[in-house]
């Protein structure tokens, strides 16, 4: 489950994330990259071959999603030469980052700044925490009181992966959902026959599962799935107009593909004698939910809408 969801935040910050087109990213390595980069002298410049595009820098993309830079942080800003101040003030940007996004009303309180940093850097953090590293931060109190986790390496690299992704997905929570209207203009061509069926409210407290900006896509999906299906499926040689149905969530009532190519052939009419005709609207075997999809995708692909979903 897991990987899945890592598989789509990576897909969608790739494609969506940045101003200037696609820039392809892993968690958390790239995203750890981006965040480091070091002052350099001109002699280290010279031999120094892996530069960050500056319109590719992990706050460029938050730029970019939030329209506003976080207070007190620079979009792009020399870090200190010596490895120990280096590490300090980014462990401050990202507990700035953190506190930014909580601020905006992200969940993560289950995650450390320190989960953010580089093994190497996180190395560091630990030695100065315990003392063990000679000039100890922690007795001058620049470093809140707090437990201190101590984690090996390839614990480490599990939970700054799981700490990465869940930056994202709450970025995406915060800057990206906000953006879907809450205003449903009603279609009194549709609403005549979702007088018959369960209302979904968009009111903030009536799930515990979505966010009111969610339940606003699938309010919209019913709507536009109610419309079209009996204009995509009217001619259909594969089971006639679908019946109708209630979409409550974006997994089980969406695996048969029907109402994602309700949607598409919404906007794009011409995906519908060449792709969407020929699925069947009554699936009941594996291979019929299988070819429904493969059409799906292969009409995602035919616009250039081509996000890497499997079919």
């Amino acid at each position: 489950f897991f990987q899945k969801t890592l598989a789509a935040v990576k897909s969608w910050f790739t494609l969506f994330g940045w101003s200037k087109g696609q820039n392809p990213i892993s968690v958390p390595h790239s995203l750890r990259r981006d965040v480091c980069i070091v002052q350099l002298t001109v002699a280290q410049e010279k031999n120094f071959q892996q530069q960050v595009d500056k319109d590719k820098r992990f706050f460029e993309m938050l730029l970019n999603l939030n329209g506003q830079p976080i207070p007190g942080i620079a979009v792009s800003q020399a870090l200190p030469p010596d490895p120990v101040q280096r590490m300090f003030q980014l462990h401050w940007q990202h507990s700035e980052l953190l506190a930014f996004l909580r601020g905006q009303g992200a969940y993560l309180s289950h995650v450390m700044p320190e989960f953010l940093l580089t093994p190497e850097d996180y190395q560091l953090w630990t030695e100065v925490n315990t003392g063990l590293r000679v000039g100890s931060m922690r007795s001058s109190g620049k470093l809140s009181s707090r437990p201190v986790f101590i984690l090996e390496h390839k614990t480490f690299e599990t939970m700054s992966k799981r700490a990465w992704t869940d930056v994202l997905l709450q970025i995406y929570k915060v800057f990206v959902l906000p953006r879907i209207s809450s205003r449903v203009v009603p279609d009194p061509s549709s609403l005549e026959s979702l007088h018959n069926m369960p209302g979904i409210k968009s009111e903030p407290l009536c799930s515990n599962v979505y966010s009111r900006y969610e339940r606003t896509v699938l309010i919209w999906l019913n709507k536009q799935y109610e419309k079209y299906r009996k204009i995509v499926w009217k001619d259909s040689q594969r089971g006639g107009i679908p019946p109708m149905r209630w979409i409550v969530n974006f997994d089980q009532d969406l695996l048969d593909g029907l109402v994602l190519a309700a949607q598409v052939a919404a906007y794009c009419p011409y995906l519908i004698p060449t792709h969407f005709i020929k699925m069947y609207t009554d699936p009941r075997t594996h291979e019929q939910l299988l070819h429904n999809c493969l059409i799906v995708v292969k009409a995602l692909h035919a616009i250039s809408l081509d996000m890497d979903i499997k079919v």
